[in-house]
């Protein structure tokens, strides 16, 4: 007999289960093999009863379910997917009734792990090789010669199959996840939405519920917990406010452990996986399935782990060329800002507005295929750069405290074309949008008017790109509140009057609506004025 299958003693396999047995830890449990008796005779669902009781393999029972037809048979395989071995009878409520539960089975559930072995009292009504050659079906039996040990041997042999069948199974679908939720993880520009992602794409992975913990150790960082909690998820979500585990010592130990030993620990139900990033961040992942983890979906996590120290490195890198880029940014916005000292806070209350604003239009659906992540995540950042040209603006023209002539005047609206060129010929050398192709196309755009009477182009409508009509109504906002070498200070009621008053000639009408709602709902996101 295997070691890793066991049959009752001969003299006490009869005896109650419980009688002598102590009750299991929950660590101890593990998940029963599912095995479903089909035939229409009650006795012979004792005597299989009686027969296997008791039986385990692998250190898991069996756990023994009934149906007395074919029909009721189908309906318990759709409730439990996981049957593992059928013990079907052909003759029940027709001749044929077991012989069409397997086609069912097999064509109409798609389930082809599921062991089949047919036990037939009538052999006549299903000759043996007709069966084998017509019906996928994994053994024949005549319920004559199934003895207690032909039953115990046919039993296990049947669960090793499926369980190889199974492992293939989930090594297949558990692989294209792996790659699937790669592919997410990739996706998610913050360190904590990479958290949550990752915990998400655990439970999908492994089938299970959405408890979970994902934290980060913090080695000598002041102020900052040593175990800092990223992401959490059902059960453990009241501790997102507290940020640590302190509420939890069993748990802090084992994350502890894991980081002292650096390895994942699978101490069921403390299961929690241990991830090493190539910039020295450890992290490690606490989750909570049904049962103890099988060799098979210890190995998928065992993958999953190196594809997410892999996104996690693809992260930190994405954090640092962005962190780059806003250097940039603000850099040639301080050029900007030294030599026009009223642009410095301006640049400021134009970013933080024309993110508001981005916001409110996206919520009310406008231009979805415009707003993407991407222009989402940069379109506020980019507009500070939309005034960058005036760096070649003269001093007596830039600073001039009175009306500019037409000369003066046209001298200084070249600042739209030289500014869009300016970071037109930077952006080239970053792949793709980035915030100095954004700012290039404010820079250039934001002085166009909507109905086509603007400047350096007469650009016209959605011709005019949306950065650029975004800015442009937060730059008259600003404008206008704010005292200028030209001019004092306006009142809100009056700003909103003229820019409203220029919806649908100077500004897009969406953009001015979103304005409009943000200032009557008192929800613009600084104080503007003087």
């Amino acid at each position: 007999m295997s070691q890793q299958a066991s049959l009752p003693d001969d003299d006490n396999w009869l005896l109650d289960d419980n009688d002598g047995e102590e009750t299991p830890r929950p660590s101890e449990v593990r998940k029963p093999w599912k095995v479903l008796i089909v035939d229409d005779e009650k006795d012979v669902h004792t005597a299989t009863r009686i027969a296997l009781r008791g039986i385990s393999y692998k250190e898991r029972p069996l756990e023994l379910l009934s149906a007395y037809s074919g029909a009721e048979a189908f309906q318990m395989l759709q409730q439990h997917q996981d049957i593992a071995l059928i013990m079907l009878d052909v003759v029940m409520e027709s001749e044929d009734a077991g012989l069409r539960l397997v086609h069912r089975i097999r064509e109409e559930l798609d389930n082809g792990v599921v062991r089949i072995v047919l036990r037939t009292g009538q052999p006549g009504q299903a000759p043996e090789q007709e069966v084998i050659l017509n019906y996928d079906i994994n053994d024949y039996k005549t319920k004559t010669e199934l003895t207690t040990q032909k039953l115990f041997t046919t039993t296990i042999a049947s669960l090793r199959a499926y369980e190889n069948l199974v492992s293939l199974e989930k090594n297949r679908q558990g692989l294209a996840k792996i790659l699937e939720s790669a592919s997410d993880l990739y996706q998610l520009h913050s360190l904590r939405e990479f958290a949550s992602g990752v915990l998400r794409q655990i439970s999908a992975l492994l089938d299970i519920g959405t408890d979970g913990i994902l934290c980060v150790r913090n080695d000598n960082m002041v102020g900052r917990p040593e175990l800092e909690i990223l992401a959490v998820s059902g059960a453990y979500e009241y501790l997102a406010e507290s940020g640590d585990l302190s509420n939890e010592p069993h748990l802090e130990a084992v994350f502890q452990q894991v980081f002292k030993e650096k390895r994942s620990i699978y101490q069921h139900p403390y299961d929690v996986l241990y991830i090493s990033s190539r910039n020295r961040r450890e992290f490690a992942v606490h989750f909570m399935p049904q049962w103890p983890l099988d060799a098979v979906e210890r190995d998928l996590l065992d993958v999953f782990c190196q594809r997410i120290s892999a996104a996690y490195d693809n992260l930190y890198l994405y954090n640092q060329l962005r962190s780059a880029q806003e250097a940039t940014v603000v850099a040639l916005a301080d050029l900007a800002e030294f030599r026009d000292t009223d642009t410095g806070d301006h640049v400021l209350r134009v970013q933080k507005l024309t993110d508001a604003i981005a916001e409110e239009m996206a919520g009310d659906n406008h231009y979805p295929e415009l707003m993407t992540r991407e222009f989402m995540d940069m379109v506020g950042m980019a507009s500070i750069l939309h005034d960058i040209g005036k760096v070649a603006t003269p001093d007596n023209i830039l600073l001039k405290p009175g009306k500019l002539d037409p000369d003066e005047r046209a001298i200084m609206e070249q600042h739209a074309t030289i500014g869009a060129q300016i970071l037109a010929k930077s952006a080239q050398l970053v792949e793709g949008a980035s915030y100095l192709s954004l700012g290039s196309e404010i820079a250039g755009g934001h002085h166009e008017h909507f109905d086509g009477n603007g400047y350096p182009n007469k650009l016209k409508g959605q011709d005019i790109p949306l950065s650029a009509r975004i800015v442009a109504v937060v730059d008259v906002f600003d404008a206008l509140l704010n005292k200028r070498p030209y001019k004092e200070p306006w009142s809100m009621e009056d700003t909103m009057k003229y820019i409203n008053g220029r919806s649908g000639t100077q500004f897009d009408p969406h953009v001015v609506a979103a304005l409009s709602r943000l200032v009557g709902e008192d929800r613009l996101p600084v104080q503007f004025g003087d």
